[in-house]
């Protein structure tokens, strides 16, 4: 069945930890519970010495009915039971709570290191790794880890209350103790035998879970694109066939604990029947009284029980250990985007400077090669192109998204590596072609340009966007509900909040990709509109498909392969032409108005 695991291998930051790193890790976390704890481990303590006391009374209290018919004395015992039974319960239910409260604590501050990794993370990050596989790490990765604490303090418990009654059973009978002890090497040698095929199996059990997982999420985000292209059955077929594949995972998963129990339970029978065997032979010679022979048969049940349960802790153990293996695995993944600095330019120009630059995003292909180029302070640029010229990849690599090779960016001649990110990029505003928009109002999501900005300030930048004539079209203006990703609003409605989120920041630089590629003519005016007052005083990088978004730039810089081929204004370089005059011709000519007349004009001409 190994063709069951083909393609569960693990991501690429994941990396193994050994138990003696993971248990130093977790008590790491648990160093702030450390009083909590130090309570719950008395409370095991006492619970222990509770249960373990009362097959010892119980012996006792047999020999004696023996030799005495006094009611009292039974009374004695019997409430002498009742009495540690209540103490343990007591001492059970204090233990439960305090740990149910340590564990909740270290799995919120776990999960919050986990999604302060993965805001954490730069967008490579994200190319390479799907989102659902992430998703599963920050929420039911972290969930199963809290498992392992808990069942830890249970085998704790259990394996003290193992201690006591030998230790008290080493001095009532040498020869049956003995028999007990010898068998403990055969439990604990099968359970460990057992955790190595546990790990492979709980780990390849966890990943497939998140295969599960990213392929739903997936499903529904794209869930529009099946349908257009009536592709339901096959996206079923996709999930019908790794959902059977998990299935027989976690089936494998369960054979491999279920086998284990079958093994140490003919252990115990064959204990047992040494014990009753052995025992009875020494009470019939006058060697062991009738209440010891029961403390043995007794205590044999309340020692092999936990020993048997290591096998399932083990096994859930291992399930915890594995979660909290790639729970970890995420947050000490090293990030690509490297800070050398954290310096401040509080008064930013916005003045760029790309120095013999080599950037690509996987090693196969080089987006950027030796590329230089020099963007003034307030400059309008203009960058166009054919699809992987490298245009979205210079605005990503100003906007610090991703991390280049080699060669030096600089921004108001300061390495960009030694600025500090959060104060940089609150000086940065980008519009993409598809802006993302959080569920909740169209004011919200504009004011996520500056939280804590005042509804007068919000709407003031939203009126900014061709004069606010957009908002009309809105059924409830600025408290207008977006919906999940935006999609109550059309893509033209998009932009302009987005461009108007913008506004609000009222950023140093602007980088706008692509952002008018997609909306229909009217909305592109009041787009084009806004964009004038974006790019007005400040240094904007525009990536363009659209004619009205590139001939007013100060500078149009026509890239082919990661390489500057031609720059100049509109005008020159239509004048020129070259590479811009048929890229003119081919794609933005038909934008033009004066093309757009023309055609109108033809259309309406008489027929001869």
């Amino acid at each position: 069945m190994g063709f069951l695991f083909d393609g569960l291998d693990a991501e690429a930051y994941d990396r193994k930890y050994d138990d003696r790193q993971l248990v130093r890790r977790i008590l790491a976390y648990f160093k702030p519970e450390a009083r909590r704890m130090f309570i719950v481990g008395i409370t095991v303590l006492l619970d222990t010495l509770a249960r373990a006391v009362v097959p010892i009374v119980i012996s006792r209290g047999v020999d004696e009915v023996q030799h005495t018919q006094e009611s009292t004395l039974i009374w004695t015992y019997g409430l002498l039971v009742t009495a540690l039974g209540a103490s343990a319960w007591l001492f059970n239910f204090i233990r439960r709570s305090l740990t149910a409260e340590a564990v909740g604590n270290v799995v919120l501050k776990m999960r919050e290191d986990a999604f302060d990794a993965v805001i954490k993370r730069d967008l490579s990050f994200y190319d390479q790794f799907p989102s659902g596989k992430i998703v599963s790490r920050v929420t039911s990765d972290t969930q199963a880890f809290s498992t392992v604490v808990t069942l830890t303090i249970e085998l704790i418990g259990q394996l003290l209350l193992v201690a006591a009654l030998l230790v008290y059973l080493l001095f009532v009978d040498l020869v049956l103790t003995l028999i007990v002890l010898l068998m403990v090497p055969l439990i604990v040698g099968t359970a460990l035998t057992f955790r190595k095929v546990a790990r492979f199996t709980v780990r390849h059990s966890r990943r497939v879970r998140a295969e599960v997982s990213a392929l739903v999420q997936e499903t529904i985000s794209g869930i529009s694109v099946a349908k257009t292209f009536r592709q339901e059955h096959a996206v079923y077929a996709d999930f019908l066939k790794l959902n059977r594949r998990s299935f027989w995972i976690n089936l494998r998963m369960g054979y491999v604990f279920s086998a284990i129990f079958p093994i140490l339970n003919a252990i115990i029978a064959f204990a047992m029947a040494a014990i009753v065997y052995v025992g009875g032979l020494r009470m019939h010679a006058g060697a062991l009284s009738a209440g010891d022979w029961y403390l043995f048969a007794q205590g044999l049940a309340l020692i092999w029980f936990p020993l048997t349960s290591i096998a399932s802790f083990w096994s859930q153990f291992q399930l915890g250990l594995a979660s909290g293996e790639r729970v970890f695995a995420l947050i000490d993944s090293e990030p690509r985007v490297v800070q050398r600095d954290n310096r401040i330019l509080p008064n930013l120009r916005g003045e760029i400077a790309f120095i013999n630059v080599q950037f690509s995003y996987t090693d196969k292909e080089r987006v950027l090669d030796n590329f230089s180029l020099h963007i003034r302070a307030g400059e309008t640029l203009a960058l166009v192109g054919h699809t992987g010229a490298g245009k979205s990849s210079i605005g990503k690599l100003i906007a610090r998204f991703y991390e280049f090779q080699a060669g030096k960016i600089t921004i108001d001649g300061v390495d960009i590596r030694a600025l500090d990110l959060s104060a940089y990029r609150a000086q940065l505003g980008v519009v993409t072609q598809t802006p993302f928009l959080f569920d909740g109002t169209v004011r919200e999501n504009i004011r996520y340009g500056k939280i804590g900005a005042t509804d007068a300030e919000v709407e003031r930048a939203a009126k900014q966007i061709g004069h606010g004539d957009w908002l009309k079209s809105l059924s409830n203006g600025l408290d207008t509900e977006v919906g999940e990703r935006g999609s109550n609003l059309s893509m033209g409605q998009r932009q302009l909040v987005a461009l108007a989120r913008v506004m609000l920041q009222n950023p140093a630089i602007f980088i706008l990709d692509e952002a008018t590629a997609s909306v229909d003519p009217l909305t592109e005016a009041l787009i084009q509109e806004g964009l004038d007052t974006i790019m007005r005083d400040r240094t904007s990088i525009v990536i363009a498909h659209r004619l009205s978004t590139v001939r007013h730039a100060d500078r149009i810089i026509v890239l082919q392969k990661g390489r500057i081929i031609e720059e100049g204004n509109h005008e020159q370089l239509l004048a020129q032409g070259g590479h811009y005059a048929e890229l003119y011709n081919t794609y933005f000519r038909h934008q033009s108005l004066e093309y757009i007349e023309a055609q109108r004009k033809a259309d309406v001409a008489p027929i001869n």
